[in-house]
């Protein structure tokens, strides 16, 4: 197991979330391709979209279903600064993550992470949990009290 899936396991442990991490063989990069390895709709697919804040550099994680995008406008006025999307070799070193396989879980406690309310319309999410590859499934609100996220209407 590589090492970035294993530290979203051991912080799903250490939050009390009980999950399966499961290596689909395919990517699950897009939320289309991880919904169709996952056998659910895109909209239980959860997008982890990493963007940087100027002037601050600080990276912002995003937490929105797979049917959604991202309203950055929204993003800018809870986070209190402009946002550009992250540069992925800035991304894979501040989080340890490669896009495609940034998880909601496992990272610093100084990342914000923000998630989307209607993440929660559905009875099982499903994530990245650290490779292109790898992801879990889990209910909705327990994700987003492992991830410590603050809940923002932040998706179109």
């Amino acid at each position: 197991m590589s090492k970035s899936i294993e530290r979203v396991q051991a912080a799903a442990r250490a939050s009390g979330l009980d999950i399966e991490i499961r290596r689909m063989g395919e990517s699950t990069r897009t939320a289309a391709e991880a919904a169709q390895q996952c056998g659910c709709s895109v909209g239980q697919i959860v997008k982890s979209l990493v963007f940087r804040g100027e002037p601050s550099g600080r990276l912002y994680l995003f937490l929105v279903p797979g049917d959604r995008q991202l309203d950055t406008a929204e993003a800018e006025s809870v986070v209190k600064e402009r946002l550009v999307r992250a540069d992925p070799r800035h991304v894979r070193n501040e989080t340890g993550f490669a896009i495609g396989g940034v998880s909601p879980l496992g990272h610093a406690p100084h990342t914000p992470i923000i998630a989307d309310p209607s993440i929660l319309a559905h009875q099982t999410v499903w994530a990245a949990a650290g490779a292109h590859d790898a992801v879990f499934a889990c209910e909705p609100q327990s994700l987003l009290r492992a991830a410590r996220a603050q809940v923002a209407d932040i998706a179109i």
